[in-house]
């Protein structure tokens, strides 16, 4: 059991995104080079955090800190391996480096909370207000003041949950922090992760017992394996099937979650009231004095949300601060990791993609701010075009090029800044009890999918429940960047309903398969997912205060995509697809409305007739 429980929490946990080739090496180049040191560390109010420290053995120069805090259990790095957090060439630059377990985590005192909301001030003297800013500058104080040979600075970085906890080191920062670098980091866990902009990710069902239950004692081992393994000792093969047949998401509750305090938070909390807004870090990153770096990767179905909007907020609040952006073709945490052929699920991008990144811009980042390294002179945004497949650099974010509108016509045409038929009207039937699936691949449970995010859409499309709309072949290249809004002019005969707006890249009918592509998957007519993204009908006008859709009243529903860079090659159509369901990666909404979804019963799913009207647009650019 331990052992499937190790690789349960692989799947799931970005401190583990490195696969293990070039480990063992690695692992000698610490026993060589560095000594370890473990502490507990005091913060303001007492509680101790569980530190693990790599010290330098070259004694020759002062060294600067490398932090990163952690709730996935910081003695994993105890074995002289840093699974590519930090990178090799990181290791190699001799930094001091630090991994922390995060309050009431593994080894440290406290309690748990998920999304410690920030308590603005900081004041090292108030032991009662207490958040991750506090607890980063407490760390850092007593780094600098216990660790020898230290020059006097700090950098954080993490990917995934540690991202979050090094943008909640941004507000209220130690004097010493000078370098930031959220990767893939939550930032609002009604827009990422467990939500997508309120909508519940079940295909995260599994992952709450790792942060719904709280430890008895200190520990180096998981205290929620049993937990855990209810779900996955099914050992389903088919999650389409196993959701469904375990239908609303009140078994849920019945079955799995009864005692998890997360998951008891998230079904007491439907809407975005106080208890979500607050554990927003956007809103408190104000005054930045670190300078900033964040990365994030285009097809990251975890944290996409979170890179972008940080970047956002600083560029706005803070727009003096050092503060840059770096988009890849990569999933969740892949950059950590180097696998020669950069692949996401299976389109090549490229070779050594993720070395380019490690060695060109992340080394060179905190070397120049924790080293007083050559300035690498890093542009604003470093941002990969997914479909040119080649870097490309910004001097602003999203850049200032006109909108591209995107219109819906008859015949299931799309035009490019051309209106159509406003008048036109296209009609599907959304039916809970026959969802569309998110993959064109049967998958078994699984904590996080990731491959889908550029899947082959043509099962979608082939569906009568999805409305697809295509350009002719365009005659030259087209890039759509910048921010995405699809302005939809909606009715229905429910009094509720989910969007689902797709945009996809079309190949050619003759396009070759890649070298070593699987047997099952044919290029030629490919539909790749580009972005998409879901939104609830009764959040159309508040995320706090939903409202129920009035049946067969035509509705304006703005459906807020994340980011694009993408080049549509002459020869190849953009195609935009609409639809209501997309399970198990969105749960079902039952299309009646109900006051909580997560309390629904069966008779609460109803068919809905959906019609979208000639009127929608979709814009792509700078808003």
């Amino acid at each position: 059991m331990k052992a499937l429980l190790q690789i349960l929490l692989f799947l799931f946990i970005s401190a583990h995104v490195l696969a293990q080739d070039g480990q063992a090496a690695d692992s000698l180049y610490m026993r060589k080079n560095y000594d370890k040191v473990e502490y507990r560390i005091p913060m303001r109010d007492g509680a101790k955090l569980f530190t693990v420290v790599y010290l330098p053995k070259d004694k020759s120069a002062k060294h600067a800190f490398l932090i990163n805090r952690t709730c996935y259990n910081a003695s994993e790095y105890a074995d002289y391996k840093t699974y590519g957090h930090p990178s090799k060439y990181l290791v190699q630059d001799g930094y001091i480096i630090v991994f922390q377990d995060v309050r009431g985590r593994y080894m440290s005192d406290g309690v748990f909370n998920n999304m410690t909301p920030n308590i603005p001030g900081n004041n090292p003297k108030n032991i009662k207000d207490i958040d991750e800013s506090s607890d980063t500058y407490d760390t850092i104080e007593w780094l600098l003041k216990n660790v020898k040979g230290n020059n006097g600075k700090a950098g954080i970085y993490g990917i995934s949950y540690p991202g979050f906890y090094s943008a909640a080191s941004l507000p209220d920062a130690h004097p010493a922090l000078k370098a930031v670098s959220p990767q893939a980091p939550v930032s609002d866990f009604f827009f990422d992760d467990f939500h997508h902009q309120g909508a519940y990710l079940e295909s995260y069902t599994p992952a709450f017992p790792v942060f719904g239950y709280q430890k008895d004692s200190l520990t180096k081992e998981n205290w929620f394996d049993e937990p855990l393994m209810r779900m996955y000792n099914l050992r389903p093969k088919d999650a389409y099937n196993f959701y469904m047949q375990l239908g609303p998401l009140k078994n849920i509750t019945a079955k799995y979650h009864h005692d998890n305090f997360f998951w008891k938070q998230i079904i007491d909390h439907p809407n975005y009231d106080e208890f979500w807004q607050t554990r927003n870090i956007i809103p408190h990153l104000e005054n930045v004095t670190p300078a900033v770096m964040t990365v994030g990767g285009w097809f990251d179905a975890e944290d996409l949300y979170g890179p972008l909007n940080i970047y956002k907020a600083i560029e706005k609040t803070t727009p003096k601060a050092y503060n840059t952006i770096v988009m890849g073709p990569w999933a969740h945490g892949a950059w950590a990791r180097e696998e020669g052929k950069s692949t996401h699920n299976h389109i090549y991008f490229g070779d050594s993609i993720s070395t380019f990144y490690q060695r060109n811009i992340e080394r060179k980042f905190f070397s120049h701010f924790l080293k007083d390294g050559e300035n690498p002179k890093l542009p604003e945004a470093y941002m990969y075009d997914t479909g040119k497949k080649e870097w490309k650099t910004f001097d602003i974010w999203p850049p200032k090029n006109p909108l591209v509108k995107l219109y819906l016509g008859d015949n299931e045409k799309l035009s490019v800044n051309t209106p159509l038929n406003d008048k036109a009207v296209f009609e599907y039937v959304s039916d809970p009890a026959k969802p569309v699936p998110y993959t064109s691949q049967t998958e078994g449970l699984t904590f996080t999918p990731r491959n889908f995010m550029s899947d082959d859409q043509r099962n979608a499309s082939r569906r009568p429940d999805v409305l697809t709309f295509d350009t002719d072949v365009l005659t030259e290249d087209t890039t759509l960047s910048g921010e995405i809004l699809a302005k939809l002019d909606v009715a229905m005969t429910g009094t509720d309903a989910d969007f689902v707006v797709k945009l996809i890249d079309v190949y050619p009918n003759d396009e070759p398969n890649y070298d070593g592509n699987p047997k099952n998957i044919v290029m030629a007519g490919y539909q790749q997912l580009v972005r998409s993204e879901v939104f609830r009908g009764r959040f159309r006008n508040s995320y706090e205060k939903p409202e129920p859709l009035v049946p067969n009243q035509i509705t304006r529903v703005n459906v807020p995509l994340q980011d694009i860079l993408h080049t549509f090659k002459k020869g190849h159509r953009i195609m935009v697809q609409i639809h209501s369901t997309w399970f198990p990666y969105i749960d079902r909404n039952p299309q009646k409305y109900v006051d909580n979804i997560y309390k629904a019963n069966e008779e609460d799913f109803i068919k809905s007739t959906i019609k979208i009207y000639g009127s929608s647009v979709i814009e792509i650019g700078k808003r």
